[in-house]
């Protein structure tokens, strides 16, 4: 009964205030089927709402049959039907329910990277429509066993957790997400108009530009949960070291003690204990890939742990993280790339941010 109040309730907070659904709205919903009940309420609150929903469905072994057997002209083709569907709809409604988090352990590292170039063309599609206002998108979670398996917790333990991520244990979650929204508003208006971020910490000393750029307040929207603020640094101005506190996981491989060296904006050196050749891969796999699209800092303070899954993960509060590859266009960012990774640092000790010399964060927490 808890779980099915809780799957109302997210479902309606999504349709309600994440995606702010209207009447007529063309709104594409896809996941596997494991995410059933969370897409029925979903279903149900958009035919309720008046809306057009749509559902694409993965079913278990898809791709892993797509990486081991696909083709060179497999892995390069770009589907006509997914670009229709994100020239057209609305509102994208993403779910992940993975069945198994380590499927694709196997696949070579340049499989992945060819196909992501692929992906390049549907991804440029959608974030060029959400800056225009021509779209929305959201991206949620709904628990599985693998992902539980994955945070080493129990199936129970991990949707507990999920529930409280998204503020779901409270009668009022909008409310709760209004309130973190109001927050970090405080945050994104001192970053505002600010030149250029100073982050030290553990193996770190790294200065990148921000002048010119947006600062965004990521409140739940179009992550559930989220809990971040963020901006696309001047894609040339990255200049130092960072030593990533957590692994970088792609695709469901992780990759473990990343450290990345900048000169002029771009990485000209790069090291990882565990998964180098996978981090060497991804930095080759395009011009822009070695250059930063996003530095953020977690803001929710609710996500205490690492669950290897990012959609937590860059949200932790006490942490913030850098993305190679391509930049946020409503952040003003420039940078072209077929990836977006995300990679985290834990800043809780010994660890400061300046904005133009100015302290405002320190060992995790806010300080201006």
């Amino acid at each position: 009964m808890a779980a099915d109040i809780h799957l109302a309730r997210m479902a309606k907070v999504l349709v309600d205030y994440s995606a702010e659904i209207k009447e007529k709205d063309k709104v594409m919903i896809q996941g596997t089927v494991l995410a059933a009940p969370l897409i029925e309420a979903l279903y149900k609150e958009l035919i309720v709402k008046g809306a057009y929903p749509e559902l694409l469905l993965l079913m278990d072994n898809i791709e892993t049959i797509f990486y081991t057997y696909a083709q060179d002209h497999q892995l390069t083709y770009v589907s006509p039907f997914r670009k229709y569907y994100v020239e057209n709809v609305d509102i994208i409604i993403s779910i992940i329910a993975d069945y198994n988090t380590k499927c694709l352990t196997a696949v070579p590292p340049a499989k992945i990277a060819q196909r992501a170039k692929a992906n390049q063309e549907i991804n440029t599609t959608i974030f060029e429509r959400t800056y225009q206002g021509q779209m929305k998108w959201t991206l949620t979670l709904f628990p599985t066993h693998a992902l539980a398996q994955e945070a080493s917790m129990s199936l129970m333990e991990y949707e507990e957790f999920v529930y409280k991520a998204c503020f779901l244990d409270k009668e009022d979650p909008v409310a709760a997400w209004r309130e973190l929204s109001r927050n970090q508003e405080k945050v994104v208006s001192f970053l505002q108009g600010k030149s250029e971020l100073h982050i030290l910490g553990e193996d770190t000393d790294l200065t990148v530009s921000v002048k010119g750029r947006t600062w965004v307040n990521s409140d739940g929207r179009r992550n559930f949960p989220s809990g971040e603020v963020f901006t696309s640094p001047v894609e040339t101005s990255a200049e130092g070291r960072i030593r990533f506190t957590y692994p970088g996981i792609y695709m469901g491989k992780e990759v473990e003690d990343i450290t990345l060296t900048f000169e002029k904006g771009q990485a000209v050196e790069a090291s990882a204990q565990k998964g180098d050749d996978l981090l060497q891969e991804m930095l080759n796999t395009d011009e822009g890939a070695r250059r930063l699209g996003e530095v953020a800092i977690g803001t929710n303070y609710g996500i205490t742990q690492f669950t290897k899954n990012i959609l937590f993960d860059e949200k932790i509060g006490g942490t913030m993280h850098l993305a190679v590859g391509r930049s946020l266009p409503d952040a003003g960012g420039q940078n072209n790339s077929a990836i977006h990774w995300d990679l985290i640092k834990d800043m809780k000790r010994d660890s400061q941010i300046y904005a133009d010399g100015e302290l405002f964060y320190e060992n995790g927490v806010f300080v201006f």
